[in-house]
């Protein structure tokens, strides 16, 4: 696919967004696909956006959110793999490693806040940011050694929010623990695990649609998600969302 028509999207996200304005720049934001291989078939993690959101109320997503540039500098058991790091700072003037880093730990964070899971490894942690106090009551060292960078997109112009977020995953498998009782926030009002298939049919926005695509894809020809294999980056361009390779 060599782009998603603009009325398209529009037609799928009219209740989401409010068009018009001054246009935006795109914040940092990522979001993480948690992905359950122990049945027949991968489920993903997926979670009700809470009907009061100003920003896609009541559709399914994955935990995530808005980029917290002070996450870079909460120390880590490992950092990102070297090749995965590569393709996360990209290029431009503000493409850096502590970018890249910030990224990658805000995913990990809001998926505690939002889910309840922690990823790192079991280890004594301490730190002074209220953030990330969960990790450090549970005895969890964040690591990002196992996070696959899926997919990138901005959204487009004329939207009453504008993200430039990046798609990681992780195997459940992987995940330090599990807390029965769910994150501390209420940002997602029901969390499912559902074959990839079924989150499709899901309420979700167009362009969650469109990488859950590309997640089935590269799990077929990649079932266990080398490190640093180009992802898809949809961005507008020419009125068009166009989807090219990095």
């Amino acid at each position: 696919m060599d782009g998603l028509d603009r009325a398209a999207l529009d037609k799928a996200e009219a209740k989401d967004f409010a068009l018009g304005g001054k246009p935006m720049r795109p914040r940092d934001s990522a979001t993480l696909m948690l992905l359950d291989r122990s049945g027949d078939v991968v489920r993903v993690l997926m979670g009700r956006r809470h009907s009061k959101h100003a920003f896609m109320p009541g559709r399914f997503v994955f935990p995530g959110g808005r980029t917290d540039a002070a996450d870079a500098r909460i120390p880590v058991a490992q950092g990102l793999h070297p090749d995965e790091e590569k393709r996360l700072i990209g290029n431009g003037a503000r493409a850096s490693a502590a970018r890249a880093r910030a990224i990658a730990m805000s995913a990990v964070r809001e998926t505690y806040e939002e889910a309840g899971l922690l990823i790192g490894e079991k280890s004594p942690f301490s730190t002074s940011s209220k953030d990330w106090q969960g990790f450090a009551e549970h005895g969890i060292r964040p690591s990002l050694a196992n996070l696959r960078f899926i997919a990138r997109a901005v959204t487009p112009p004329g939207r009453i929010r504008r993200f430039d977020t990046r798609f990681l995953a992780i195997w459940r498998d992987q995940v330090a623990l599990e807390l029965p009782e769910g994150g501390p926030t209420n940002e997602l009002e029901e969390l499912v695990w559902l074959p990839i298939a079924d989150a499709k049919e899901t309420e979700v926005p167009l362009i969650t649609r469109t990488i859950l695509d590309d997640l089935e894809k590269r799990l077929r020809e990649d079932p266990e998600l080398t490190p640093g294999s180009p992802v898809p980056y949809y961005a507008m361009r020419r009125r068009i969302f166009e989807r090219q390779l990095i």
